[in-house]
C-alpha cells in the first residue's frame, strides 16, 4: 500500500533516507512526548519512533495516511490524532506537559501552524520542521534584512532559531518547485516580554503591513493624531529587532492611555 500525494492537503512526501533521519536526529530531548504534525507515510516516523517509543505522538488528517501508518506502524496507532493539527486543542491530549513539534510541514499551512504554536508557546518548547526555503529564511532573518516579517519578530521574540540545513526538490516525491529548509526553534527559558503581548503583536502587524512608510505614518491610527519624537518614528519594520519593537509597545501603550485620559476627562 502507498499513499496518493494531495495536491490540496500540500503533500509531498519526503523519500531520502539519509534527510530523514537527520531531520529526526535534530530533535533534542528537551520535552518527554513528541508530537510529529503530517507523517505521511511515515519517512520521518520510523526514526523518531526509535528514540521516543510510546511517547511519540503524530497528528494526520488524510485518511489515506491514516491507514497506511496504522499497517505499517502498528505500535503507533494509539498515539494517532486523526484529524487537523490546526484545530488541535493540545491541552487536551497533552493536559500540563510540556512537548516538541517536528514535521515535514504542509507549505501552504507552515506559517499557520508556527503562529499555533506561539499561541501555544507555554506548552510547546521547541520545533523542528521543514519549511518552504523562503518561509525558513525569513522566520531566521536578522532585521535590517529584506526577509525579515512579522514571523520574524513573533517567532524570534519568544524562541531561538536555527537554520539548519536545505533540503532539494529531488528529495521528494512528488518533488516540489522549489527548495526547502529545516529550522530548529527552542523556547526562551525565563523569558518575559516586558510588554503588553497582544499591543504587542498588533504594532508588528500593523508596521508590516505597511513596510514602506516610516513607522510615525505606519502607526499613525494608534497615536490618535499626537506628534512623537525620537529616531525609531523614522524607521521602517524591517530596521526593528524584536526588543525595539517591545519598547515601542511600551511607548506607544503610554501615549494611548495619556489619549484616553486626555478623553475621559
Amino acid at each position: 500500500m502507498s499513499v496518493r500525494a494531495k495536491k490540496q492537503l500540500g503533500q509531498h512526501f519526503l523519500k531520502d533516507e539519509n534527510i530523514a533521519a537527520k531531520i529526526a536526529g535534530t530533535l533534542e530531548h528537551s520535552t518527554k512526548k513528541v508530537l510529529e504534525i503530517g507523517p505521511g507515510m511515515g519517512s520521518l516516523t520510523k526514526y523518531l519512533l526509535k528514540d521516543w517509543g510510546e511517547n511519540l505522538w503524530a497528528s494526520e488528517v488524510d485518511e489515506e495516511s491514516v491507514e497506511y501508518l496504522n499497517i505499517h506502524y502498528p505500535g503507533l496507532k494509539p498515539n494517532i490524532i486523526k484529524g487537523d493539527f490546526l484545530q488541535l486543542d493540545l491541552s487536551s491530549v497533552f493536559s500540563n506537559e510540556k512537548i516538541s513539534l517536528i514535521g515535514n510541514f504542509p507549505y501552504n499551512i507552515s506559517s499557520q501552524i508556527l503562529f499555533k504554536a506561539l499561541d501555544n508557546r507555554d506548552k510547546v518548547v521547541q520545533v523542528v520542521g521543514m519549511f518552504q526555503k523562503e518561509v525558513a529564511k525569513r522566520i531566521c532573518s536578522p532585521h535590517g534584512n529584506k526577509d525579515y516579517g512579522i514571523l520574524s519578530v513573533l517567532v524570534q521574540a519568544y524562541y531561538h532559531t536555527e537554520y539548519l540545513f536545505d533540503v532539494p526538490p529531488g528529495a521528494f516525491n512528488p518533488p516540489p518547485k522549489v527548495n526547502s529548509g529545516v529550522i530548529r526553534l527552542k523556547k526562551k527559558s525565563g523569558f518575559v516580554l516586558g510588554c503588553s503581548e497582544d499591543l504587542f503583536k498588533k504594532i508588528v502587524k500593523t508596521a508590516f503591513n505597511q513596510r514602506r512608510k516610516k513607522l510615525s505614518n505606519a502607526l499613525s491610527g494608534m497615536l490618535g493624531g499626537k506628534k512623537v519624537e525620537g529616531d525609531v518614528w523614522h524607521l521602517r519594520a524591517e530596521q526593528l529587532s524584536w526588543q525595539d519593537f517591545a519598547a515601542l509597545t511600551n511607548t506607544i501603550e503610554g501615549i494611548m492611555n495619556i489619549n484616553q485620559n486626555q478623553i475621559v476627562s
